[in-house]
């Protein structure tokens, strides 16, 4: 068993044309898709750990030895919410859920805040464990690339799992995408996701504070539903927990 895959999302990439981008570096104990399909190759996952990353995120030697490291020291962890850290040495994290009374929504955590568990990683970057990939299955692709993430860790949650952040646990950002993507700020592609993983619970308030989603959740209902239900049915996910994740 290999220790490391890594995934490299790349929406430029056209993999039909067989030119397949060079690693940064090549190890036994590691294997590294470059794919726009998300989930092309997940059925190839043979690592312990899986990587999904963005390509304007380095990962390097020293980010996989700081992952195996942490992952040995928390192993009954499922995921991890890594930092990202900037040109302008800003640091970016994980994701915590807004109550229904703020208005439902995701807001990130501080920028030091302790180790604590995350209801979902940055966009650009997010580490699960293949024993909880082949829990929760597959991607949405029907979401925008920068939801699918939040989506993939809230459906995760639901299987089991637990997403943790280690503030020592960091990749550098090689542009400032990171920085400056819409992503937990897209509010139709979050009252999508809000309203897979928590139902009217969730959407409502979130609907309340931003109309402008309300078409978007009135939309595909039925296929929406089909999906919650898919992802609910044998949930696991526990009260006290929620409350662990949440602002």
């Amino acid at each position: 068993m290999r220790q490391f895959d890594v995934f490299v999302f790349d929406e430029n990439f056209d993999e039909s044309q067989g030119k397949l981008p060079q690693p940064p570096f090549t190890d036994k104990e590691l294997a590294w898709f470059h794919t726009n399909e998300w989930n092309k190759h997940l059925d190839e996952i043979e690592g312990e750990w899986v990587v999904f990353a963005h390509p304007s995120i380095r990962i390097d030697r020293d980010f996989l030895n700081n992952v195996a490291e942490v992952t040995d020291s928390f192993p009954m962890v499922d995921a991890f919410a890594p930092r990202i850290r900037t040109d302008k040495e800003k640091f970016l994290g994980g994701f915590l859920l807004k109550p229904a009374a703020k208005g439902s929504g995701f807001v990130e955590i501080d920028e030091n805040a302790p180790l604590r568990y995350v209801a979902a990683p940055h966009p650009y970057l997010g580490i699960y464990s293949r024993r909880i990939i082949q829990r929760t299955g597959g991607f949405d692709t029907t979401l925008p690339e920068y939801a699918r993430l939040a989506d993939y860790t809230l459906r995760m949650m639901h299987a089991g799992g637990k997403m943790f952040s280690v503030p020592y646990l960091v990749a550098q950002a090689t542009s400032n995408e990171a920085e400056m993507i819409a992503g937990m700020r897209d509010y139709k592609s979050m009252a999508i996701v809000l309203s897979k993983a928590f139902g009217a619970e969730a959407s409502l308030p979130f609907a309340l504070h931003h109309p402008s989603v309300i078409p978007t959740l009135l939309r595909n209902r039925k296929q929406r539903k089909e999906k919650r239900k898919a992802a609910t049915l044998l949930s696991k996910l526990k009260a006290d927990f929620l409350k662990e994740v949440t602002l």
